[in-house]
């Protein structure tokens, strides 16, 4: 039996004694599934589309979730939340259907982290915009992967400024129903990972080297004392030079 006060490995998860969950809220987590993203353009605000596999995996993923809730006795929420991004709503959409539920309910603070004026520019633009500005000048070489950098310009945000924006709203997702429930919900991988460290779930310095698989949920639970626990899912351990999120 798993604990509910810590977080599992950061690689696998074990479900948890079913009682145990049936007192606590219990969260599905995912990534939005594949979509089309511009090649070496940060994922950001973009407004694309899921492919075929990205749809083809929110279905396997609602079954997957239907699966686990009835193995663990837990009642599916009512609601499922979604950032504004196509990408997840189009994900939480297809979850929803196959799961008959009716009420989507869109939610900006999940998501993914703003590059502000420069979104939707690829990286080598970005760097050529900021080279160009002498208030700027040149951007430093990991600034995409620095958890903490800012880039200079309007309406940006760091990566760990979006985690505790999506921890804040992933907190409000989970006050949202009953012990014994199950919410899903859908954002983006960096935004969510670094949320992990505002909800004790993950050190800071561990998030740069995971990634979320596509619709595959992390699962999270809530005791009656506020304690957060990963109980199930895993992070996927990405490959240094691989930062696409």
């Amino acid at each position: 039996m798993v604990s509910l006060t810590r977080s599992l490995p950061l690689t696998s998860g074990m479900p948890v004694e079913s009682p145990m969950l049936r007192s606590a809220r219990v969260m599905a987590l995912l990534r939005h599934g594949d979509y089309l993203q511009p090649e070496n353009v940060p994922s950001a605000h973009l407004p694309w589309a899921l492919t075929a596999e990205g749809e083809r995996q929110a279905a396997e993923a609602a079954q997957q979730i239907r699966v686990w809730a009835d193995r663990h006795g837990l009642l599916i929420a009512s609601r499922i939340v979604t950032s504004r991004q196509l990408r997840a709503w189009q994900t939480g959409r297809i979850i929803a259907d196959c799961l008959a539920i009716t009420e989507i309910e869109e939610n900006p603070a999940l998501a993914e982290r703003s590059v502000g004026s420069v979104a939707n520019l690829t990286v080598e633009e970005i760097s050529a915009v900021a080279s160009q500005d002498p208030r700027i000048g040149e951007l430093p070489d990991n600034w995409k992967s620095d958890s903490y950098y800012r880039l200079p310009f309007q309406g940006a945000e760091s990566l760990m400024e979006a985690g505790q924006r999506v921890a804040t709203a992933l907190k409000e997702a989970m006050q949202g129903i009953n012990p014994g429930e199950l919410q899903i919900v859908v954002g983006h991988g960096a935004s969510i990972r670094h949320a992990m460290t505002y909800l004790d779930l993950l050190k800071p310095h561990e998030v740069a080297g995971l990634s979320m698989y596509h619709c595959q949920p992390v699962w999270l639970s809530q005791s009656a004392d506020g304690q957060w626990s990963h109980i199930d899912g895993a992070w996927k351990v990405r490959r240094s030079e691989a930062f696409r999120d």
